[in-house]
C-alpha cells in the first residue's frame, strides 16, 4: 500500500513539474492542451469599450461624441492644428467640454463634434486643455468659433514628423481633410521635445527634422504661423524620463533657435518654465492647474498675434 502511494505521489510530482515546464517553454503537450481548451470553451471576449483606435493607437471613435454641423469659417474663426506628443494629446489630468456648444468643435475625418475630452485625432483617452483654450478664446471675444484639429502621438520623436517619418503622411492627410472641409488653418501649435531629450537628439538634428515638417506644411498650402513650445521636461523613468531636469539642454536650445529663425515660426508656450511640480500630476503630464496656466499662455500668445499673417507662399 505504501509502495503504491509513493509511486502515485512521485508520478503526480513529475506530472506537475513537467506541466509547468511545458507551459513555460511552450512545448508538448501544453500548446495542444491550450488550443483544445480554447476550442471547447472559446476565447473570452474583450470587454466592450466606447472608444475606437487606429493601428497607431490614435483615438478615432468615441460613442459619447455629439456630432454637429461644421461651423463656416469667417475672419473670426480660429482653426488650430495641434501637433506633438503626449502633452499635446489626451494625457491631461483634467477633462474639459465646450461651454459654447457647437462654437468650439473637434474636427476629425471631415466631421465636427462638440469639443470634449478626449479629442478625436490624438492618442489616449484622458484629459486635454485645448478645449479649455477654445472656451477662453470665445470668452475673451477674440473668436466667435474655434475649430480644434488635434494630431498628437504620445511618445513621438520629431523625426517621425519629418519627411520620410511615419507620421508625415498622416499630417498631410489631416491637412487635406481640413482643406476639403473648407477650413484654412490659422495657427499650428507644436508641443513636443520630451522624447527627443531622452533619446539624446542633438540640437542640429532637432532643428533639421522640425524644419522638414514645416516644409511639409508649406508644400501643402499651410501659410499659418507655426508656434513652437519650449517643451523638454518629463520626469521619472515611469514616464520614460529622467530623475531630474536640466533646463539648459539641446532640445531647448533648438526650440529657442527655431523661434527666432523666421519662416513663420513663432514663440509658443514655455511649459518647462511655466509649470511647477504640482501642475504635473505624475511629474510629466499636465494636471488641472497646469492646464489653466497653459491655456492662458496660449490665449495671450494667439491674442497678440491673431491679426498677423503667416508666410507668403
Amino acid at each position: 500500500m505504501r509502495k503504491t502511494t509513493a509511486v502515485g505521489l512521485a508520478a503526480f510530482i513529475a506530472m506537475y513539474f513537467f506541466g509547468g515546464i511545458s507551459a513555460k517553454h511552450e512545448i508538448v503537450p501544453w500548446p495542444q492542451l491550450s488550443a483544445l481548451r480554447k476550442m471547447v470553451g472559446g476565447e473570452k471576449a474583450p470587454a466592450p469599450s466606447r472608444y475606437t483606435f487606429d493601428d497607431k493607437e490614435r483615438l478615432i471613435g468615441d460613442e459619447s461624441k455629439t456630432p454637429v454641423s461644421c461651423p463656416t469659417q469667417t475672419d473670426r474663426t480660429a482653426v488650430l492644428l495641434i501637433l506633438g506628443q503626449s502633452n499635446a494629446a489626451n494625457d491631461g489630468g483634467q477633462r474639459h467640454r465646450s461651454k459654447y456648444g457647437g462654437r468650439v468643435v473637434n474636427a476629425f475625418d471631415k466631421r465636427c463634434f462638440i469639443a470634449a475630452s478626449p479629442l478625436l485625432g490624438s492618442t489616449d483617452t484622458k484629459g486635454e486643455y485645448w478645449t479649455l483654450l477654445g472656451n477662453k478664446l470665445i470668452a475673451s471675444g477674440q473668436n466667435d468659433s474655434v475649430i480644434l484639429a488635434p494630431l498628437a502621438y504620445s511618445g513621438s520623436e520629431v523625426a517621425r514628423w519629418a519627411a520620410g517619418g511615419d507620421l508625415n503622411p498622416v499630417l498631410v492627410d489631416t491637412v487635406k481633410q481640413l482643406q476639403d472641409s473648407d477650413y484654412r488653418i490659422t495657427s499650428v501649435l507644436w508641443v513636443q521635445g520630451e522624447k527627443d531629450l531622452v533619446m539624446g537628439t542633438t540640437a542640429e538634428a532637432y532643428q533639421e527634422h522640425f524644419m522638414s515638417m514645416v516644409d511639409t506644411l508649406r508644400q501643402h498650402g499651410v501659410v499659418a504661423p507655426v508656434y513652437i513650445s519650449i517643451a523638454s521636461k518629463c520626469l521619472e523613468p515611469s514616464n520614460g524620463g529622467f530623475k531630474a531636469h536640466i533646463p539648459d539642454n539641446a532640445i531647448v536650445r533648438a526650440q529657442l533657435a527655431l523661434q527666432k529663425s523666421g519662416h513663420g515660426i513663432r514663440e509658443g508656450a514655455n511649459s518647462d518654465a511655466l509649470l511647477d511640480g504640482e501642475d504635473r500630476y505624475d511629474d510629466c503630464h499636465i494636471g488641472g492647474t497646469g492646464a489653466e496656466k497653459l491655456a492662458r499662455a496660449w490665449l495671450n500668445l494667439l491674442g497678440g498675434d491673431h491679426r498677423h499673417e503667416g508666410v507668403t507662399m
